[in-house]
């Protein structure tokens, strides 16, 4: 029997950025009606129809993890399942919502217990909407991106063999930001940006 296929939450991009700026990067403008539009304009679609359809974006949600001013940076391995993001940096913890996902949040909550080792589950902030129409994978994608604090408690990635992970300083991250995949050098550029301000509570 074949394998099923994986359906993801997809909201067409006219309606979904619909009078919005265009922009590339980590947009930090009001989201509410953005949200709005992500929690109530999608459907869940096959995976491989979205990926090469320019008229929908798949919704992600990123997450940046830090441990007061270090970053949780992570290293993909050839064995992860999209080859474009292979011996590539990461910064962003996440991925597509699937039926059963109750929002965007909840999406997240599910990537963390997936994706890390923590006996603990963080305060998530809001920190903006990702955008890059300029490289294929970011296309078909928008990130929901948030910001959360593991305040010295211990964190690990859980498939090993797909990632490695630790806590590094910022500037450890900038000296492999030309590895870094193209979302995660555009949120590492917005980190640091409000790096001089306090993490708040969701």
């Amino acid at each position: 029997m074949a394998d099923a296929v994986e359906l993801v939450y997809a909201v067409p991009r006219d309606a979904l950025l619909a009078g919005m700026p265009t922009w590339r990067g980590v947009w930090t403008g009001d989201p509410t009606e953005i949200l709005r539009r992500i929690a109530g304009g999608g459907a869940f679609c096959p995976r491989p129809a979205t990926e090469v359809d320019a008229t929908l974006k798949q919704i992600i949600p990123y997450l940046l993890l830090r441990d007061g001013e270090r970053i949780f940076l992570m290293k993909r391995t050839r064995a992860g399942g999209d080859p474009r993001l292979h011996d590539h940096y990461s910064i962003g913890v996440g991925g597509h919502m699937n039926p059963g996902d109750d929002s965007v949040l909840g999406c997240l909550r599910r990537e963390w217990h997936e994706e890390l080792e923590a006996d603990f589950v963080p305060e998530f902030r809001f920190l903006g909407l990702l955008n890059d129409d300029t490289v294929e994978v970011g296309m078909h994608h928008l990130g929901v991106v948030y910001v959360a604090d593991a305040a010295g408690r211990r964190v690990a990635v859980r498939e090993t063999h797909k990632l490695s992970g630790s806590f590094e300083t910022a500037a450890a991250a900038r000296e492999v930001y030309d590895l870094m995949e193209t979302w995660s050098q555009l949120a590492l550029d917005a980190l640091l940006a409000e790096s001089d301000q306090p993490l708040a509570r969701a």
